[in-house]
């Protein structure tokens, strides 16, 4: 058995990982404790493997072991419809439909005054690059229903309307405060069959 400072460093590092607190964490490290070696050391080399093969992509920010990744490079999507999410892992929640067959822009956030999250420190330039080229037709604002995403949501729609291109938002089947990456994949296909203008 590993001594306490062991263990207790393992949940420190556990509770830094979104959404586990030190409860959870407790039960993951003895959990992870009581699995064979062999268990461990795949864990470990899945975890060195991730750090050495994943790219950020060079025209969408998605993750990927390429860049650009296979969704930018697919020559089969729709490259006329970007469709905007804050991070990669709501890419993974959109792609689960199976309901949409455009391409993606990973904003890395969204504006938020109180955290000192400015237009600045997210993707927004990239964006409005990839949109001057003149090939989009539509941009999709897939933002979480949060204050902070909203209120994105309004200043990308207000930059993006003289650029010529129909903006949309999902339809609010999506409950305000959800996340994308836990909306089931039937009102995200619905969300997103459903998407309204934004004016």
């Amino acid at each position: 058995m590993a001594d306490k400072k062991a263990i207790d460093k393992l949940i420190e590092e556990l509770t830094r990982l979104p959404g586990i607190g030190v409860r959870t964490a407790t039960r993951l490290a003895y959990h992870l404790l009581s699995r064979p070696k062999e268990d461990i050391e795949a864990l470990i080399d899945a975890l060195h493997g991730i750090m050495e093969e994943a790219k950020v992509c060079s025209i969408c920010f998605n993750i990927s072991e390429s860049d650009p990744c296979p969704i930018c490079a697919d020559a089969n999507r729709d490259h006329s419809t970007i469709c905007v999410v804050e991070q990669p892992q709501d890419i993974a929640a959109i792609e689960a439909t199976m309901a949409y067959d455009g391409v993606y822009h990973v904003l890395g956030g969204v504006l938020d005054a109180l955290a000192g999250v400015d237009e600045e420190q997210l993707h927004i330039k990239e964006l409005l690059a990839r949109v001057s080229q003149g090939d989009v037709k539509e941009v999709i604002l897939a933002l979480n229903p949060t204050p902070e995403g909203e209120t994105t949501i309004r200043y990308l729609a207000k930059i993006l309307e003289p650029m010529g291109v129909k903006v949309t938002t999902l339809a609010r089947g999506i409950s305000a405060g959800s996340l994308l990456e836990f909306t089931d994949k039937k009102t995200l296909t619905n969300a997103l069959a459903n998407r309204i203008e934004v004016r």
